[in-house]
């Protein structure tokens, strides 16, 4: 409905006429729901999406030289070829210690860190990496592509930058935010959204995103969804990808002797979708740069499947997809037999 109402009231939001001005207060209302439902008191400038925030975000900060945990979606390095990678542990966290190190280099830094891994889930303590950040004079970008708004105070009280995107939230695909502390932090390169980025404004896929924020995630829900999952699959002699804290709608799971690939076909028959990796890096099948920093060799790596599920998903979702795990966990201890 709100993205069929910005196609209707359609008028380019830059233009000086009445039609132009009524949808640049559209996009202005809009923009001002996204910020408000993340409890963001900076300034909000509407992209494409969680990827071209990213990339705004570290090439184009106010900064001598880029950062970034080992766990971060590859937008992240696609972004910035120079970026310095910090490790992280086998619970997949970050290592303050080697991040310190590397915040003690030459020059100021941007440092990229998730809130939730998209593939694990392992959520990162924000407010305490913040502070570990600004005490070094550094900035700080959060990938917040998958958290729920108003989830976590702490990235809207700490973070300096956040990316976000609407389609993660239920919203149209083609738009998403990087929400900034403050302006000066950013080259500013002219055009629109306040010279920052340029290109004819979303109207309705911004009014779309601020649509989808404003119905509530039953987070809570999906915590105990996913907890019922992890017990029934490693009940069924499977291993859950385990990190504390946990996003509550995302896990990975390894089937013992079975490869990814081949569970995806199963899965895949059964009308159930998953994948392997992050749904951006999944296709080429490759091994998961995430579990290899967290320590998993390749072979398990190449055996472990991503769950996610969302506002639709009930325990029924959830009892299906765990009857069709125990069926193909069978099937390929039968055949190793």
């Amino acid at each position: 409905m709100a993205m069929a109402e910005g196609v209707a009231r359609w008028a380019n939001p830059s233009s000086p006429h009445a039609e132009g001005r009524a949808a640049r207060a559209a996009l202005e209302e809009a923009r001002a729901a996204i910020a408000s439902a993340y409890g963001w008191r900076g300034e909000t400038l509407l992209t494409s999406g969680a990827s071209e925030s990213l990339a705004i975000g570290l090439g184009r900060a106010a900064a001598d030289r880029r950062l970034a945990s080992a766990v971060e979606h590859d937008a992240v390095f696609r972004a910035a070829y120079d970026i310095a990678i910090v490790p992280v542990g086998k619970d997949g966290l970050v290592d303050a210690e080697a991040l310190g190190i590397a915040l003690a280099g030459e020059g100021r830094a941007v440092v990229a860190i998730q809130w939730a891994n998209s593939e694990t889930g392992v959520r990162q303590s924000i407010a305490a990496l913040a502070a570990q950040i600004h005490a070094a004079g550094h900035l700080l970008l959060v990938d917040a592509a998958q958290m729920p708004a108003g989830a976590d105070r702490a990235v809207a009280d700490h973070a300096d930058m956040v990316a976000l995107s609407a389609h993660k939230r239920g919203g149209p695909v083609g738009v998403g935010a990087l929400l900034v502390r403050d302006l000066a932090m950013l080259d500013p390169t002219g055009g629109q959204e306040r010279g920052y980025r340029p290109g004819t404004e979303n109207l309705p896929g911004a009014l779309g995103f601020a649509a989808a924020l404003a119905q509530p995630e039953d987070v809570a829900a999906m915590q105990a969804l996913r907890a019922r999952l992890d017990a029934a699959i490693a009940a069924a002699g499977g291993e859950v990808v385990a990190g504390s804290p946990r996003h509550a709608a995302i896990g990975s799971y390894r089937m013992p002797g079975l490869a990814a690939a081949t569970q995806l076909i199963r899965f895949d028959m059964a009308g159930i979708a998953v994948s392997a990796g992050s749904a951006c890096s999944s296709g080429s099948m490759k091994p998961s740069h995430v579990l290899d920093a967290m320590g998993w060799s390749i072979e398990a790596s190449r055996e472990v499947v991503r769950v996610s599920f969302g506002r639709t998903t009930g325990e029924a979702d959830i009892d299906r997809f765990i009857a069709e795990w125990r069926s193909i966990a069978r099937s390929a201890r039968a055949y190793a037999a």
